[in-house]
């Protein structure tokens, strides 16, 4: 079964216009005006068919990253996500021991791992 299908005619009919203009001025007019048109249909088509979205809103605010270790890199390595969406939640996923922080609003400017007090990150003044 095809996924994305909507996102996939849209890239096409992208991709396809901007071939055919190509084509058309390098002078090959008769396929670039048949694949510029394709594309203007694929693109129609996939404005006009309906989004798949596999997850509930609750879901997607409910997400947070899997607690897992990260691999070592010379460096402790941690990852920081910030929602878009309001309320902003941000999560921080230590690296050395693979524990998810949850926060309410933006990302702080220092983080130390409440698990293995670890200092993961500072910003620097600029």
């Amino acid at each position: 079964m095809v996924r994305n299908v909507r996102e996939n005619l849209i890239l096409s009919g992208m991709i396809c216009i901007a071939f055919g203009g190509f084509l058309t001025i390098g002078g090959v007019l008769s396929m670039g005006v048949i694949i510029g048109i394709s594309g203007v249909l694929l693109f129609v088509i996939g404005m006009g068919t309906s989004s798949n979205q596999t997850l509930a809103p609750a879901e997607i605010a409910a997400w947070k990253p899997s607690a897992e270790q990260l691999p070592d890199a010379n460096r402790i390595m941690y990852r920081v996500d910030v929602t878009i969406d309001e309320p902003k939640k941000t999560t921080i996923l230590c690296g050395p021991c693979g524990t998810v922080t949850e926060l309410d609003g933006d990302r702080p400017k220092e983080f130390t791992c409440p698990s293995c007090n670890t200092k993961l990150y500072e910003d620097e003044e600029e």
